[in-house]
């Protein structure tokens, strides 16, 4: 399929989705909330997890996650590492730390990079979930508001047509 079509079909898909705005887009922040986390193999599940528990649209929070994506990683894992580092005062640990961005950097299956942090020590792995609940939490926090407002519009442009559609069908009945 062309990236216009496709582009096109996501759109038309997204615009298409029901619900309360407020459900959508808390689901939609617990997905970004996620999506920021180097947890790779376990953010749907865990957006999916906290869209359960708080009554969120699960679909939503799906989809949020793809805020992470392979274009990314890289800079996500540098940024939760350096941000957990620096909330931590954690430092001296920069060869472990290369070593996993490198397997990031040469596109390492997740599990295995999941599997790096972990057998570098409690520490580092603390230092990324720190640094990723934080990225998370400032960027969940303003995407939901955002999407709010956005599902809202989306919601009272779909009254308009509904209303315009059924506005022409009855001065179509009363044309002779």
């Amino acid at each position: 399929m062309k990236p216009k079509r496709l582009l096109r079909y996501y759109y038309l898909r997204f615009i298409r989705l029901r619900g309360n705005p407020h459900e959508l887009a808390l689901g939609m922040s617990f997905g970004i909330f996620t999506g920021m986390m180097p947890i790779m193999p376990f953010q749907m599940a865990l957006a999916l997890a906290l869209a359960l528990l708080f009554k969120g649209s699960k679909i939503t929070a799906a989809l949020g996650t793809w805020i992470s994506n392979p274009l990314n990683w890289y800079f996500l894992y540098y940024f939760s590492y350096k941000i957990g580092a620096s909330t931590l005062g954690f430092t001296g640990q920069e060869a472990l730390f290369s070593s996993i961005m490198k397997a990031v950097r040469s596109g390492e299956e997740s599990m295995v990079i999941v599997e790096k942090i972990i057998s570098s020590g409690s520490l580092m792995g603390v230092t990324f979930l720190v640094g990723g609940l934080i990225m998370g939490t400032v960027a969940a926090i303003p995407s939901y508001f955002i999407f709010l407002v956005l599902f809202k519009r989306i919601q009272v442009w779909r009254e308009l047509r509904r209303e315009q559609r059924n506005r022409i069908r009855l001065a179509q009945r009363d044309i002779p």
